[in-house]
């Protein structure tokens, strides 16, 4: 999902429902609301407004970082309870993290997400369903970009 928010910023999609308009002179910048209105890390500015900017990618890149650490730990422990169990000397981490069976694994479970994301992108094209944002209004041309 991190590399699917990073992607819509540059890359854009003719018929797509998430895709920003394609030529960047129909993209009409929203009116801000009032500052008051506007949250704290804008009123603030500085640091936290640049953090604040980029908040989403931040999120999904450490939910990331975490799921590959806790799937790195429990799979090296399952190697080693297996290396063990057969008489062997148990691997240490970094040489697991340099393993084929990690990187199989990994790539296994990253196929699936690119798979549903990729779904999505294709089928919104197409398909409506009322009221969603992920989908463009009934009666939009399937060419139509963006909401």
């Amino acid at each position: 999902m991190g590399s699917f928010v990073l992607l819509t910023v540059w890359l854009r999609q003719r018929g797509s429902a998430e895709s920003r308009p394609l030529d960047l002179a129909d993209e009409k910048p929203p009116k801000p609301p009032p500052l008051a209105e506007q949250p704290w890390p804008v009123r603030k500015g500085g640091l936290w407004k640049a953090l604040y900017a980029h908040s989403l990618s931040i999120a999904l890149g450490l939910l990331f970082l975490g799921s590959f650490l806790a799937h790195l730990r429990y799979s090296w422990a399952q190697a080693v309870d297996e290396a063990l169990s057969h008489g062997q000397p148990p691997p240490a981490w970094v040489d697991h993290l340099a393993s084929s069976a990690l990187w199989f694994e990994s790539m296994q479970n990253w196929q699936s997400e690119f798979l549903s994301v990729v779904t999505l992108c294709v089928l919104s094209i197409y398909l409506r369903e009322k009221d969603s944002t992920q989908s463009k209004p009934l009666e939009a041309r399937h060419t139509d970009t963006g909401s």
